[in-house]
């Protein structure tokens, strides 16, 4: 469960797990039956990790869904619950209608739930996913970890107040199959607005905190960092092809660069789990396109990274050579379990250099999914690098890896920077 501050076969919208209909008109809320308990359970776990929940209520040093994890909000600390089946910290308690009025509503039975919890997009699971998740969660080892007291402030922290903002902000939406569209298009639109809650961090949100739903997926600053406009539109601009963008959900990395701070944590305890045709789904919404043919996949062009005459007079370049080449390569090529390359990087290329910034100015923790699959930690040179030689690193980093020719000035740093220290 991303924080709100925080993504079978083709003949229906088909649970990949369970190989049944994702069908969002049922209105049964009766608990689930014992038989085939089994295979409910197997595909409530899946579930789980399509909703990313272990991402949010478990910490690297607690006990699974144990709770703990730190959100800082603009309202004070609230930390993640345990939804083990753990009688006395946990929901091993709840009944299933319990359950789905905390999931779906944000109302548990101790009170109204901080939309934190993105009950707000959780809303469009449908009743078979629900009954499966609760199946999973009842059964779950329980975690004896207690619950850490939020650090929230009057009048914030009375939970009254909560049930004004989902009078008002809370429009309780259900999914509806677009009619035109393919069912791998539909499954792939179901996991980004429902389980994924993609838009609880791509989303703008207005003067009460609430996602603005006529700007969906248009990307929003969440904890010090531009979650950017997933729209189809802007990806497409950004010239993220179908398989870049479907090797990128499925393993957190590809040609256009690799997850980092929240979005790795997603990554690893969510998307990395999904199976190819949840991922191909969701590739094939964001982008609003068929998957394409093996024959009609395109071979990306291989392009001389060999630094011009004109690269080598930009001011950035001594800085480049001094703080970066030595895990990105000197032609930015990029080490294997090092650092990333940097040619057409989707972070680099953006044009909104807010994250450029940020990860020049705070740096990023070491991002590791296997043995096989890691990334070093990355210095931040906000104490080695001044205003004007962080903007002309970045306007190198654009004229040498990216099609973009525009240069950084120093009150653009300085103007992201005050905004990183005041988020």
């Amino acid at each position: 469960m991303k924080p709100s501050l925080k993504i079978s076969v083709v003949c229906g919208l088909l649970l990949s797990s369970g190989a049944v209909y994702a069908d969002a008109s049922s209105t049964d809320t009766q608990a689930p039956l014992s038989e085939n308990m089994a295979q409910l359970i197997a595909q409530g776990k899946y579930l789980a990790a399509a909703g990313d929940c272990s991402g949010c209520h478990t910490i690297e040093s607690g006990q699974s869904y144990g709770g703990g994890r730190a959100f800082d909000t603009p309202f004070g600390t609230l930390y993640s619950t345990n939804i083990s089946s753990d009688k006395q910290h946990g929901i091993g308690n709840y009944s299933y209608q319990q359950f789905v009025d905390a999931v779906r509503n944000g109302v548990a039975p101790k009170g109204n739930l901080y939309p934190a919890m993105p009950y707000t997009s959780y809303h469009r699971i449908n009743d078979h996913d629900m009954h499966a998740l609760y199946a999973y969660f009842m059964q779950t080892k329980p975690a004896t970890q207690p619950n850490r007291e939020n650090g929230i402030g009057f009048p914030f922290n009375i939970r009254m107040g909560l049930k004004v903002w989902n009078l008002v902000a809370f429009d309780k939406p259900t999914f509806t199959p677009t009619a035109d569209k393919t069912p791998l298009w539909n499954r792939g639109k179901y996991l980004v607005q429902g389980l994924g809650h993609c838009g609880e961090c791509h989303t703008p949100r207005n003067f009460m905190m609430a996602t603005e739903q006529d700007h969906p997926l248009e990307g929003a600053v969440v904890n010090y960092l531009n979650a950017p406009n997933i729209t189809s539109k802007n990806l497409t601009q950004e010239h993220w092809t179908f398989n870049n963008l479907a090797q990128f959900l499925k393993t957190g990395q590809s040609p256009k660069g690799t997850a980092f701070n929240d979005m790795f944590i997603v990554e690893k305890h969510s998307l990395t789990q999904l199976n190819d045709h949840d991922i191909t789904a969701i590739t094939s919404y964001l982008l609003n396109q068929a998957q394409p043919s093996q024959s009609a996949v395109s071979q990306p062009k291989l392009t001389s990274l060999v630094a011009s005459q004109f690269d080598t007079k930009l001011p950035g370049y001594r800085i480049y050579m001094d703080k970066c080449s030595g895990c990105h390569g000197q032609n930015g090529q990029g080490t294997p379990n090092v650092a990333p390359a940097l040619q057409n990087n989707a972070t680099i290329e953006n044009s909104n250099i807010f994250n450029t910034v940020a990860v020049l100015n705070n740096g990023i923790e070491r991002q590791s999914y296997s043995q096989e699959q890691t990334y070093y930690a990355m210095p931040g040179y906000k104490n080695s690098l001044n205003n004007q030689q962080m903007a002309d690193l970045i306007t190198y980093l654009h004229k040498r890896f990216t099609t973009q020719m525009t240069t950084t000035t120093a009150k653009q740093v300085a103007d992201i920077k005050k905004q990183l220290a005041t988020n």
